[in-house]
């Protein structure tokens, strides 16, 4: 009699943990996908689409519409100085750091609006288009040059296409980069 007793109350735990289980299911999933609803509006609301990233357009120019234009010699840009600290946090003195840019060379369509005008004779404004460079590179630290320097890459192509206000520039190689 013992046994059977005791079998009857095992089940009966069983179906009340069971019962209990479900309604905890549904309670949590309920709550589960109203959050899901509420991220998704925030995501819209600040226009994000959740785990996708923002792809570059890339230009695709064939080889035969393409001069390469490089800067005659290297370029040596200062960077913004670092504070050196003591031991208390105080800044004591600055560093000074450089960058060296071995070859810089510019990707031009020869079929864009502008390369007729400037693009054909681009060497005589190479002087005006170092400036334009180390002005962009010059803003930046050392550590954003090592840490980022693909968004650098970027500004520096957006100065020099501002320079001539014209989009024939559409591609800028940096090679031989070393950090003083």
């Amino acid at each position: 009699m013992k046994k059977n007793l005791l079998t009857i109350i095992i089940i009966a735990l069983l179906i009340v943990n069971i019962v209990l289980t479900g309604i905890l299911m549904i309670s949590i999933m309920g709550t589960n996908k109203k959050t899901a609803d509420l991220v998704s509006d925030i995501a819209a609301v600040l226009s994000l689409e959740l785990g996708v990233e923002e792809e570059e357009e890339v230009v695709e120019i064939p080889m035969s519409q393409q001069f390469i234009w490089n800067l005659s010699d290297k370029l040596e840009i200062p960077l913004q100085s670092e504070d050196i600290l003591d031991t208390e946090g105080n800044v004591t003195g600055k560093k000074d750091h450089y960058i060296v840019f071995e070859s810089i060379a510019f990707s031009l369509d020869t079929k864009a609006k502008g390369y007729k005008e400037y693009g054909a004779n681009i060497a005589d404004y190479e002087s005006m288009v170092r400036d334009a460079v180390t002005t962009t590179v010059s803003k930046h630290t050392i550590d954003d040059c090592r840490n980022d320097f693909d968004t650098i890459r970027k500004e520096v192509l957006e100065a020099v296409r501002a320079l001539f206000d014209k989009e024939f520039i559409y591609n800028v190689a940096i090679s031989g980069i070393k950090y003083q």
